[in-house]
């Protein structure tokens, strides 16, 4: 999937033996660019990746390849995207800023409702009374859902995905994954795209116009999201990263997400990570141009500048 949207050449490391403990496996993609450079990653645009074992020795001997693998290509760097830390000599560098917000949910949305403090549930409420319609489906809500999605990522300084990484996620996981579009007389303002697997449901990408927040749009598609986790039989909503104490973090703590631990570890063999953040100086002023842009124009070109960011 990641291959066939960004061009990103994919490598499969694998450990197999006599018993289930002892194998693993690492997921990576080779990430490249004339304008940040070479990276190797576990995984690009999903929040968790890493190593999947439960055997030290065997996430040893995966990091091993992975580091060969990373000078072989002559990366600026190795990102593995672990929840819990690898213990490795090569790795140099760490990054826990941001946590995973997950939520555990009730076997009903009632419950989940009675469960909210008061102020939440008068915003929800407060919402419901809008003219605001949800619509579920796939492959044919997604031109409405990258129309909300590009503007919200432009007002944020973001260079948009391109809109085959949405297509491709809902043609490989046809089962498990969807999109939500919120309307309001006829014309999308918020929408989100769902991946359920097991028990838990995530939700990978999410916007809203900044029109329409006013109105509690964004504030009904989340309630409309986990009302359908709950009915799919989730009893995990996932909300993705945020920084701790941000603006993200306190709106999906405020559903009742508690925090989960991140733990991002690298081999860095030039540079630094915190060249890519956003909040490095240079990034910033990047992020202020893009958001004057023209919304066509980030489009256009946007997909071509985020497939080089790791």
């Amino acid at each position: 999937m990641l291959s066939e949207s960004f061009g990103h050449k994919p490598y499969g490391l694998v450990r197999s033996g006599g018993s289930a403990e002892h194998c693993g496996y690492l997921p990576l993609s080779f990430v490249q660019s004339r304008l940040f450079g070479r990276f190797l990653v576990s995984q690009p645009y999903l929040n968790s990746g890493g190593v999947w074992t439960d055997h030290e020795s065997v996430a040893q001997e995966l990091v091993d390849e992975a580091v060969s693998l990373a000078d072989s290509l002559e990366v600026n760097y190795l990102e593995l995207r672990h929840e819990a830390p690898v213990s490795h000599p090569k790795i140099n560098h760490v990054r826990t800023d941001k946590v995973h917000m997950r939520l555990s949910l009730p076997e009903t949305s009632d419950a989940l409702m009675s469960s909210f403090k008061s102020k939440l549930r008068s915003q929800i409420k407060k919402a419901a009374e809008k003219s605001f319609s949800a619509h579920w489906g796939g492959a044919e809500l997604v031109p409405e859902f990258y129309h909300v999605f590009s503007i919200n990522m432009r007002d944020l300084g973001t260079p948009v995905y391109s809109i085959r990484l949405f297509h491709s996620i809902l043609r490989h996981f046809t089962d498990q994954s969807e999109i939500c579009v919120i309307r309001l007389s006829s014309r999308p303002v918020a929408a989100a795209l769902l991946v359920h697997y097991e028990n838990s449901t995530e939700v990978p990408s999410a916007s809203s116009l900044r029109s329409s927040n006013p109105m509690g749009a964004n504030m009904w598609m989340y309630w409309q999201l986990l009302q359908r986790s709950i009915d799919r039989g989730a009893r995990t909503f996932d909300f993705g990263r945020s920084s701790v104490g941000s603006g993200t973090y306190k709106f999906k703590e405020q559903w009742g997400a508690k925090p989960f631990s991140a733990c991002w570890q690298y081999y860095v063999r030039k540079g630094t990570p915190d060249e890519m953040r956003p909040d490095s100086p240079k990034k910033k002023k990047l992020i202020e141009v893009w958001k004057k842009l023209p919304v066509w124009f980030t489009r256009w070109i946007g997909p071509s500048v985020v497939r080089g960011i790791p």
